[in-house]
Formats: structure tokens, sequence, C-alpha cells
């Protein structure tokens, strides 16, 4: 790592760059968004570009050498975009974005403390990365996009977020509560049942390639949003709730779970009946009467498009509210994980729950998301 000292800048001139960053930051993710709606739409490209570009331009004024060549690289890369030379992807929009965070945690770094950390070497690797993708090599775009995202955020490697997450204790090893979603502050008899519930859905989890690690994901992400919202649901039944809410799937036949094309309306049916199976399991213990309802609710949707009772908002519980939209965003971020390394980013898959949400979703619920899901994210840039 290098150390970059700025010069002796008045502090009113950082803070008003920092301001002007963080304006533009907010107007490029608008933008973003609406590019992954309207990917053809010229003019917000060029407002992309005029983003980035500005930037730039203000850091070059203060001197901030280091981020310069980085930054003249991905403008490079938007002037192909916006006259139409390269066409527009979703690795582009987490490139743009995570150089832009790069950005923030310097500027930031230099206003607090007088300098900044950062790695020369990588920034160094960005720029050969992004420099290799030209008009030319239009085949090569989304690998050589993707090499530059993950020097980025390595984290958004999926081979190794499943060897973090999909592996699995010893027999003999305790499970910790640290690394999933039981609650910490339970009773010996609830973190007993907890932990039954979670064993019992690692085999049926392990039925499909794409469940691994499943329950403790929506679980970690479920306890973390409630918080968020002030802790509506209670935690416990939240937690089991998450890891029961799919048991019914054990009972589906494996070329249903994994099949590509629509379903026909007999699989369909299936599929449904999945929420009465897992929801009877916990019929008779009646210490998770409200976990059970929310298992029995997680597929129904606000407008009442949903099933298997086709309830409306008023009566659906807040914990399947809120299952619900997890259970929906862990799908799209895991889906067809064994045919690529790359995981679908978060982020496009934050923006494709909003798209989706109205009459899915509650809005409070909405809010609550995407709160947490913008502070998890833009931790997980600044690592």
């Amino acid at each position: 790592m290098q150390t970059f000292k700025h010069e002796d800048l008045d502090e009113d001139i950082l803070t008003d760059l920092l301001e002007e960053i963080n304006e533009l930051y907010e107007a490029s993710e608008q933008t973003l968004i609406e590019l992954e709606l309207k990917p053809e739409d010229n003019e917000l490209q060029r407002s992309l570009f005029r983003s980035i570009h500005t930037i730039k331009g203000d850091l070059g004024l203060v001197n901030f050498s280091p981020l310069i060549p980085l930054l003249q690289y991905a403008e490079d890369l938007l002037d192909y975009l916006r006259k139409g030379q390269i066409k527009y992807t979703s690795n582009m929009s987490d490139l743009v974005l995570l150089i832009m965070d790069k950005v923030k945690v310097f500027v930031q770094s230099c206003i607090q403390t007088g300098q900044a950390e950062y790695d020369k070497e990588l920034f160094e690797q960005l720029v050969i990365a992004i420099k290799r993708i030209t008009p030319e090599n239009s085949a090569q775009h989304e690998q050589l996009l993707a090499k530059a995202v993950l020097l980025l955020d390595p984290s958004l490697d999926l081979g190794q977020e499943y060897e973090q997450e999909g592996e699995t204790p010893s027999s003999e090893a305790p499970v910790s509560i640290a690394t999933t979603g039981i609650p910490k502050t339970i009773n010996n008899e609830e973190r007993e049942d907890l932990v039954f519930f979670r064993e019992l859905m690692k085999p049926i989890e392990k039925r499909s390639m794409y469940w691994e690690g499943r329950g403790d994901r929506i679980a970690k992400l479920a306890g973390y949003i409630n918080k968020i919202a002030g802790s509506p649901v209670n935690e416990v039944q939240l937690a089991v709730a998450c890891y029961m809410h799919d048991f019914g799937m054990a009972f589906m036949p494996v070329a249903v779970l994994h099949k590509q094309e629509k379903l026909e309306e007999v699989e369909f049916n299936l599929m449904r009946s999945h929420v009465y199976k897992s929801a009877r399991l916990l019929e008779n213990l009646n210490q998770w009467n409200e976990a059970r309802k929310i298992v029995m609710q997680h597929h129904e949707r606000i407008d009442g498009s949903g099933y298997p009772l086709g309830l409306k908002e008023d009566d659906i519980c807040e914990g399947a509210k809120l299952l619900a939209i997890l259970d929906t965003f862990d799908a799209i971020t895991h889906a067809r994980a064994h045919q690529s390394h790359l995981q679908r980013p978060k982020k496009k898959a934050v923006i494709e729950i909003n798209r989706i949400a109205k009459g899915q979703f509650s809005s409070k619920w909405m809010q609550a998301f995407n709160s947490g899901m913008a502070a998890l994210l833009t931790n997980e840039r600044a690592k």
C-alpha cells in the first residue's frame, strides 16, 4: 500500500469536493438503474460519461494524482459507450460504481486524516484491464469487465463465496452462532430447536446445486433488515421461518426444481404445495406458531396475486412480507450459480427487486431492504 498526502488545501475546498462527488455518485446510481432498463438510451450514456469526466476534472484541480489514470480510462470506456462503439452491460455498471466507491473513500480519508492509503499495483492492474476494452474486441468485453470488477471486489467471485458460505462444519464441531442466522440472544430451548431446524435443512439444500447455504444466507440477512426496520418481527420466529420456509421443496422432483422452461400447470401446482408441507411441519409446535404463519404466507403478494390464499397486504404478516423479498433476492443472486464463476452482482439484484416490487412487495419493507443493502454494499466495496 502507498500513502498519498495532499497539498495544504483549504478544508472547505475538500468538503465541497466530497459533496459534489456524493451528488454525482447518487445521480450516477440513478442513471445506472435506468440504463438497466434502457441500455441503448444515449442521453443516459452521455450523463454517465459527464459524471466521470467531472469527477476526474475536480480531482485534477486539487492534484489527487493517484486516481487520475484510473478515471481517465473509465472515461474512455464510457466515451466508447456514448459513441455507440461498445454495448452497455451490468458488469460495466458495477465497474463504474466500484471505481466511484474508491474515489469516495480516498477523498473522505484525505479530509479526515490529511492522507489516504491506496493500492498502486491494483490501480495499475485496473488501468491495464480497462485499457484492453476496445471497439475492436467486443467478444472479450464481458470477460475483461468481469476481471476488472473482481479486481475491485473479489467477494463477487461466486466460487469463493460458496467455499466460505456453503462449507458445513464437521459433525463433531458445534454450530457457530456467529456464522449462522441463529440469533445470539436466545434461550437454550430456542437454540436447540433452531439448531435442529438448521441441521434438518442441510440435506434438503444439497438436493439442489442452487440452494446450499441458502438458509443461513436468508436468515442472516433477515435478522439484519429486521433490525433496520426497528425489529417489528420476533427475531427467533423469523429465523425459524427463514430456515424452514422451503422444507416442502424436499418433496419436489429434482427435474421440476431445475426445469428451465415454463412449468406446466400440474408442475406449478406441485411447486405451490410446498408452503403447505413446510408449514405443516411446524403445525403441532405451538411455540413456533408465528414462524408457521410466516412460512405459510411468504409467497403471498400485496396485490393479492400470490399463493396459496391470495391474501392482500393488510392480511399478510410482517415476517412474510420481509421473507418474500429476501427469498426472491437470494434466488436472483444465486440462480444458475454452477454455470459461472462470477456471481450476479448484488447491486443488479437490488435493482431488479425494485423494478418488480410494485404490487408484490411491501413498500415499508422495501425501504428497509434498500437501506440495508446500500449500507452492506458500501461496506463491502470499502474493504
